[in-house]
């Protein structure tokens, strides 16, 4: 095994040692397993397949109902409330231009 040497921020090593000391292990076994973990996560991600989010064609802005109620100056907290309590109970949504 050929040796190389390593420059470790100190608090980190500090931590490093004091859970190798916690573990009842050596520093070297708690860094080779530290990599090992890192060069595993890295290989395994570059693995995984692409995901490809779906992509709305909605127009942007609000739904009538909601644009109307803040026309009439509404607070978009109280619409969210009262659009909450329409789909907890199955109610149909009232003429938000009355």
């Amino acid at each position: 095994m050929r040796r190389t040497t390593v420059r470790i921020d100190e608090a980190l090593l500090n931590e490093a040692k004091a859970h190798a000391a916690r573990q009842g292990r050596s520093l070297n076994s708690v860094v080779e397993d530290a990599l090992r973990q890192l060069l595993n996560r890295s290989a395994e991600a570059a693995q995984r397949p692409r995901v490809e989010l779906p992509i709305s064609d909605a127009e942007p802005g609000y739904t009538p109902y909601v644009a109307a109620r803040l026309a009439r100056g509404d607070k978009l907290e109280h619409i969210v409330w009262d659009l909450d309590d329409h789909e907890r109970f199955g109610l149909e949504l009232p003429d938000a231009s009355a």
